[in-house]
């Protein structure tokens, strides 16, 4: 019995491979770069820099927002993807990354992230949904 509840990763294969097969791009997640060493930054004079790193396979779709509020759009992420990055930035949880973050470039346009979520299957996640919102500029 304990086999059958045992997480072997098939449902983050699965949607990887449905995020791939539904049209999967690539967006950018920008990120802080990490802080140097000098007398510049320590006193708070260095310009703060950022670091863009590619994120896939990832879909965006239109998400219902409030009459009267901001579009919305909510990005679901490869939570694979979101793991090899975590790992390798020194992130603890996926979470920390997303809360890391000041937005996804989207075709030029930064996107902030306004909300996170995980869709789990025993106790490991397979996707993450990214409630994305969209700057007043770019409104119609």
């Amino acid at each position: 019995m304990a086999d059958l509840i045992r997480d072997t990763g098939a449902a983050a294969r699965a949607a990887d491979a449905l995020l791939r097969g539904v049209g999967g791009r690539a967006v950018i997640l920008r990120l802080p770069a990490p802080a140097g060493i000098g007398d510049a930054e320590q006193l708070g004079l260095a310009v703060p820099e950022f670091q863009d790193i590619e994120l896939a396979p990832v879909v965006m779709r239109s998400a219902q927002g409030a009459q009267g509020k901001a579009p919305r759009r909510e990005l679901l992420v490869s939570a694979t993807a979101v793991a090899a990055l975590a790992g390798s930035l020194g992130y603890g949880a996926a979470e920390a990354v997303f809360g890391a973050a000041f937005g996804v470039l989207v075709d030029g346009v930064l996107l902030s992230i306004e909300s996170t979520a995980a869709d789990e299957t025993a106790g490991s996640p397979y996707l993450y949904r990214l409630s994305l919102r969209v700057p007043a500029t770019e409104q119609i």
